[in-house]
């Protein structure tokens, strides 16, 4: 088992199959980024949140390698102020849910399933996908990066959320620590949850390239923890929403990189590709 998990891991860890093709989300009303693969009907998607401050292109990559994969992944790029509003970014990435769901991506060769809908999100915005998936019933799959707390709570919020979540920690993280932050939201989660801790991971460490902010918040882009939260988060997405489960035994297995901390996954992910 550890030595097939170590292999998804790797493999996962590369691009996937699927030509990727990049939107802008402006096109239907909304600022932000979608990356979706080149074709395909009834397709998996998720919306993610950007931490405080952050644009969406610090994630492209994220998006990218998810499209790859075949899951339609877009980031409203609202509230990315000093004062952005968590409440309100929870009910945008919600929005981009309904827009990825409504609207024929592409050239019309692109469709999504409206009943696989995932949410991710890194730092506040991590928050905010779990303030998402705790108001909307359709949300089957909620990961976060360093998530950190919101207001409303987020620790508050994770009682209502009874899909399975993927909670990323950063061991080195002196902004969000998992344990005030992530162990809080996963331990109040009324569903199935998981964290995970990136020993060597800062709390910048999830973004891409360099930005003004990093003179602010700790941290900076590491390409280790974005190996392991592409490979995770693929993986995570594939099985819960897409209901390709020979991936399963990359999310049961710890590694040193990226060790389990919390566990309380005592439900088998439910089958969805029939």
């Amino acid at each position: 088992m550890a030595r097939k998990a170590k292999n998804l891991l790797v493999e996962l860890s590369r691009q996937g199959p699927h030509r990727v093709l990049r939107g802008d989300l402006a096109l239907v009303g909304m600022p932000g980024l979608v990356c979706t693969p080149e074709s395909g009907l009834g397709l998996p998607a998720v919306a993610f949140g950007h931490g405080w401050l952050q644009p969406p292109s610090r994630y492209h990559g994220l998006l990218r390698h998810l499209a790859s994969w075949g899951v339609v992944a877009a980031a409203p790029a609202t509230h990315a102020g000093p004062l952005g509003s968590h409440r309100l970014l929870a009910a945008d990435l919600q929005t981009t849910l309904d827009v990825c769901v409504g609207v024929r991506l592409g050239d019309g060769a692109i469709s999504v399933d409206p009943g696989k809908l995932g949410l991710a999100g890194h730092s506040t915005g991590g928050g905010s996908a779990v303030l998402a998936a705790a108001a909307n019933p359709k949300v089957r799959a909620v990961a976060t990066l360093a998530a950190a707390q919101t207001r409303p709570f987020a620790t508050d919020a994770a009682r209502g959320c009874s899909m399975p979540g993927l909670h990323l920690v950063g061991g080195r993280d002196v902004v969000a620590p998992p344990v005030a932050n992530a162990e809080l939201i996963a331990e109040a989660w009324s569903g199935p949850a998981q964290v995970r801790t990136l020993p060597k991971a800062s709390h910048l460490g999830f973004t891409e390239g360099r930005h003004w902010s990093g003179l602010l918040v700790a941290g900076k882009a590491e390409s280790a923890t974005h190996k392991a939260a592409k490979a995770l988060l693929t993986a995570f997405f594939l099985v819960h929403l897409a209901g390709q489960r020979d991936y399963l035994p990359l999310l049961e297995t710890p590694f040193k990189s990226a060790d389990i901390t919390f566990d309380n996954t005592l439900e088998d992910p439910v089958d969805q590709s029939a």
